[in-house]
């Protein structure tokens, strides 16, 4: 891993805490709150790609591991991966990392409904399949009751969705992260 890459990850283990400065929304039933943080998952993977993205995240979660007030409302602890949001803060990784590998994946072709397509996949179906079971295991309702209780936040992540598209984008045109070395691969697979 070049010094790049490792400044990169940090850079957006940062920006995962910074989103936490929003303030979260709780909603009842679930009891999961409406964060920016979701937003920085896929930014994370769509930025980075794949690997890099997915390891900023891993960073975030373990600095939060760890004790540090990096979530919402300042929360931190090894306690809250065992609470309702526990599937969704494992679940960033891997929104990152399917994110991440789309956008590599469609380098050449990425547009905006591309960029989108991709955070829709890993910022929604990916996180709700692994945050929604868990969700329900730990409130003790059934996966359905959960998943309807999920329901609410549908838009918000659909607005996230449409925001990381738009930065990907740009970053792609204006700066683009991902290494040439890692765009041919993307091309070839």
């Amino acid at each position: 891993m070049e010094t790049r890459d490792t400044v990169f990850i940090a850079l957006f283990a940062a920006i995962m805490a910074a989103l936490a400065v929003f303030p979260p929304i709780t909603l009842p039933v679930v009891g999961v709150p409406i964060t920016a943080q979701s937003l920085g998952a896929m930014l994370a993977g769509g930025v980075l790609g794949a690997t890099r993205g997915g390891l900023s995240i891993i960073l975030f979660l373990l600095l939060v591991a760890i004790g540090l007030p990096l979530l919402p409302g300042g929360r931190g602890g090894f306690g809250v991966f065992l609470g309702p949001t526990g599937g969704y803060l494992i679940g960033w990784i891997f929104t990152a990392f399917v994110v991440g590998f789309l956008v590599e994946r469609f380098w050449h072709q990425l547009s905006y409904i591309n960029a989108f397509l991709a955070s829709v996949a890993g910022g929604i179906v990916v996180l709700y399949a692994i945050g929604i079971p868990w969700s329900a295991f730990v409130a003790q309702i059934s996966v359905w009751a959960a998943f309807v209780g999920s329901l609410p936040f549908f838009i918000g992540d659909i607005v996230k969705c449409l925001i990381a598209a738009a930065v990907i984008v740009i970053v792609k045109k204006s700066y683009p992260i991902i290494t040439p070395r890692k765009r041919q691969a993307a091309t070839t697979e």
